[in-house]
């Protein structure tokens, strides 16, 4: 009798392949499972195999995403909230570093790319917000300006993910950074610099 999925097995597994991933280390069936206290057919009862196991790690990334970025509230102010969305990043990077970087290689495919996109589309949608409710230029794109703001903080954070920065320089520079586009997108600085700030400060 063919043994059922086990959640909890599913996790392990996951997270442990992207410590591995990670740290560089040579990723075997064996290897993987070795003290977890399943077999290696575990891999192909959550899995499928190989590939699978690296598409759901990468996807596993976009999904605690997503749900860190669900729970942001929406307040009366949306460059607030845009600037809460990319607070919400940060902290998801840095409580799972290991699957922060999987989630960003290629190589393997994505389970389910359209919730990994959708996790992008929030931004696009409160900088369009922002736009509309006169804080950012009549004029701004809101694809370009959350490609530039996601560009800008994934940068930032992938280098305190890896060590490259302190992580003590991740909040000061994520409000400049974030300040610098939005302004330049139209808002007025103090105004932005106060609506950063407190994103952060509630981060």
């Amino acid at each position: 009798m063919p043994r059922r999925p086990d959640p909890a097995v599913r996790r392990l597994l996951v997270e442990r392949a992207a410590r591995m991933l990670a740290g560089r280390e040579p990723v075997t069936l064996r290897v993987l499972v070795e003290g977890t206290g399943a077999s290696t057919m575990a891999v192909y009862t959550h899995f499928g195999g190989m590939p699978g196991l690296w598409r759901a790690v990468r996807q596993e990334g976009f999904t605690r995403l997503a749900a860190r970025l669900d729970a942001v509230a929406r307040t009366a102010d949306p460059v607030h909230d845009l600037a809460a969305l990319g607070v919400a990043y940060a902290r998801n990077a840095l409580d799972a570093p290991e699957l922060y970087r999987a989630m960003f290689d290629a190589r393997a495919d994505l389970a389910d790319a359209r919730a990994a996109d959708a996790t992008f589309q929030r931004l696009v949608d409160a900088a369009a917000r922002a736009r509309d409710d006169g804080r950012l230029a009549p004029g701004t794109d809101p694809l370009a300006l959350a490609t530039r703001y996601w560009a800008a903080g994934h940068g930032l954070v992938s280098l305190v993910v890896q060590g490259v920065l302190p992580a003590g320089v991740l909040e000061p520079q994520a409000v400049e950074t974030a300040v610098a586009l939005l302004t330049a997108a139209g808002d007025d600085p103090a105004r932005c610099r106060a609506s950063v700030r407190r994103a952060w400060s509630a981060g």
